[in-house]
């Protein structure tokens, strides 16, 4: 039975977790330099800390549905915390680059738990009516999180060593286990189902394979030849995992969800728009420090409106969705949207401050609206039974995003920039002004498939949670 106390802590443990999780991924970003030295190797060696988290993030995200209804949702997530939290401990302790290496895939494989059980748990707490705000405060650590991570990962590197980068979850994770312990529940399919082993060995190998390909791509690691021979290779497994998951009884993800429209164009419509939103965490630091000449620490300082905005938005997207509908919300924000990345082409030397953080705070608070707009409207008519598959699919698609997203800014400011030197701050402020006007445009694009949306689509969790404040 679900207490008042339960649905009035349980966001603040989930975010908790999610924060960490989110904040990690990037804080590593900044510190590479002072790895490298420390570990006695080359910065680019160190490459693999950050592509082998996100490859066991990829590959775990699929089972985190079948293990929180096998073993309950409590468990594996307080599971899913402690083991993030000892392997940040021995990504601490690492002595050498491939033990680093070993901690950053078991950090991993606990991650890719606490994502998806923890969102399992909210839609499985709150009724739909209830659904927007409880998600509001989920959505949040996954928006300032990357936006926090280059700013606090360059204070520590700077007063303390890269050690402590890692060090800094052990508190945060102690507290995320007691207080999941005590406030969350404990949540377990209707009834056990078998793992499907063929259909994680197909998308398990798939999925890593092109996140790696997406990761490395541009770095002229491997030849071009090889690189297109192996993403055909994982469309294929990606291919043959539709193929076997039409006819399996308990497939690993159950493509079926998606002849549900709402949960259809939440997952289709948000991996079109991160792929402008998720260039931006990469370009815009680039456009600070390289083509205006900031340090890292004011550049950071600039990121940090965005994350004040979607903290703020959360007073008011409810009343907003009730009022104006999840369709009109989502085609208009998601052009907003568009039009802010598109002011980034105007942010040159000489730009004033004020206009800078005013570009920086809109977007915040527009993405913010966006994300926990798509997040909740994915679960308006699916049911209960199907809701651990659902939020499995989801945070898949979503990694999987956000990797397309990285790829896709670096891509196109590579294209635009050709075979002129990257210490050219003219030419390379201009490649990334064409790059922010590119994705804008895509963004806007995007806004399309929103209009296969319903007046009337999301009124559950919309209008409910109106009637309910």
């Amino acid at each position: 039975m679900t207490t008042s106390s339960t649905k009035s802590y349980l966001p603040w443990v989930v975010a908790t977790a999610l924060f960490m999780e989110q904040l990690d991924s990037t804080i590593v970003n900044t510190a590479i330099p002072s790895m490298a030295a420390s570990l006695h190797v080359t910065p680019l060696s160190l490459k693999a800390v950050v592509t082998s988290y996100i490859l066991s993030l990829a590959v775990s995200i699929p089972i985190s549905g079948w293990m929180a209804d096998r073993f309950g949702t409590r468990h594996v997530f307080m599971s899913a915390v402690a083991i993030f939290t000892v392997a940040s401990i021995l990504c601490g302790l690492s002595l050498n680059s491939p033990m680093l290496v070993a901690a950053r895939l078991l950090q991993g494989v606990g991650a890719a738990m606490m994502m998806p059980v923890g969102r399992l748990t909210i839609i499985r707490t709150f009724p739909k009516s209830e659904l927007l705000s409880a998600m509001n405060f989920v959505i949040i650590p996954a928006l300032i999180g990357p936006l926090l991570g280059p700013t606090v990962g360059g204070l520590i590197v700077h007063w303390m060593s890269w050690r402590e980068i890692f060090f800094v979850n052990v508190p945060v994770g102690l507290a995320a286990i007691l207080l999941a312990h005590r406030y969350m529940p404990d949540y377990r399919g209707e009834a056990s189902r078998p793992l499907d082993l063929v259909g994680l060995v197909l998308f398990g190998t798939g999925i890593a394979l092109l996140s790696w390909l997406l990761e490395i791509f541009g770095e002229h690691r491997i030849d071009l030849t090889s690189e297109a021979v192996l993403f055909l290779l994982s469309c294929s497994l990606l291919a043959a995992y539709v193929w076997h998951a039409k006819d399996a009884q308990h497939p690993l993800l159950r493509l079926a969800l998606f002849k549900i429209r709402t949960f259809r164009v939440s997952v289709a419509g948000g991996f079109l728009t991160r792929l402008g939103v998720g260039g931006l965490p990469f370009l815009l630091p680039l456009l600070y420090q390289l083509g205006l000449g900031l340090p890292a620490w004011k550049s950071g300082l600039l990121m940090m409106p965005s994350a004040a905005a979607a903290m703020g938005m959360k007073f008011i997207s409810v009343r907003v969705l009730s009022t104006f509908g999840y369709r009109q919300v989502l085609v208009v924000n998601t052009v907003l949207i568009g039009a802010t990345i598109s002011m980034y082409s105007l942010v040159q030397q000489g730009t004033p401050l004020y206009m800078i953080v005013m570009i920086s705070l809109c977007l915040g608070f527009f993405n913010s609206l966006q994300f926990s707009s798509m997040n909740s409207i994915a679960y308006a008519d699916v049911d209960n039974a199907d809701s651990s598959m659902a939020s499995t699919i989801a945070s898949s698609m979503q990694q999987l995003s956000m990797s397309f997203g990285l790829a896709c800014g670096s891509l196109i400011t590579g294209w635009y920039l050709g075979e002129q030197p990257q210490t050219d701050r003219v030419l390379l402020t201009g490649a990334l002004h064409h790059a922010f006007i590119t994705l804008a445009v895509l963004t806007v694009i995007s806004s399309l498939t929103f209009w296969t949306l319903r007046k009337e689509d999301g009124e559950s969790i919309s209008k409910g949670a109106t009637a309910a404040a």
